[in-house]
């Protein structure tokens, strides 16, 4: 039986700086270093964080009325520091969303603040992990055998 809990993609060489992402079950995206159209690694973590907190919040809210716009607006602040190296600062994500009159809408409305609060508190896992803190292992495999 598989392992539930993990989560995995891999990552291929196709170029100097760029490389196809593929998952599990068979979607794939490219990333590169921001030389072209293609995402980069920092702007896939926002991407992240936005697109998991924009879930939560959308599954919770979707319940009571279906809205009438949804955006997510992530920012972040890349750094150099001479003692904890490049990272990202004052991250930040906005959300923009309408829902109809009514009662429905009402609900929806209502149920936001609390949506938003409980992605960030407990149900997203993407900010969860970054604001906790997690180690990271960095290896290289060994190599093939013939």
């Amino acid at each position: 039986m598989a392992d539930k809990t993990q989560r995995s993609v891999a990552l291929q060489r196709t170029g100097l700086g760029q490389y196809e992402v593929s998952n599990t079950r068979g979607g794939t995206i490219t990333i590169g270093t921001g030389d072209g159209s293609d995402f980069t690694p920092v702007e896939l973590l926002l991407a992240a964080l936005g697109g998991c907190t924009g879930a939560d919040v959308d599954y919770i809210t979707s319940k009571r009325a279906e809205p009438d716009s949804f955006s997510v607006h992530v920012t972040g602040d890349k750094i150099r520091d001479e003692t904890a190296g490049n990272r990202l600062i004052n991250l930040a994500i906005e959300l923009g969303i309408t829902f109809p009159e009514g009662a429905a809408g009402d609900a929806a409305r209502q149920a936001l603040p609390r949506a938003v609060q409980m992605s960030h508190d407990r149900l997203c896992t993407v900010s969860r992990t970054v604001e906790l803190g997690t180690p990271v292992n960095t290896h290289t495999a060994p190599p093939p055998t013939d």
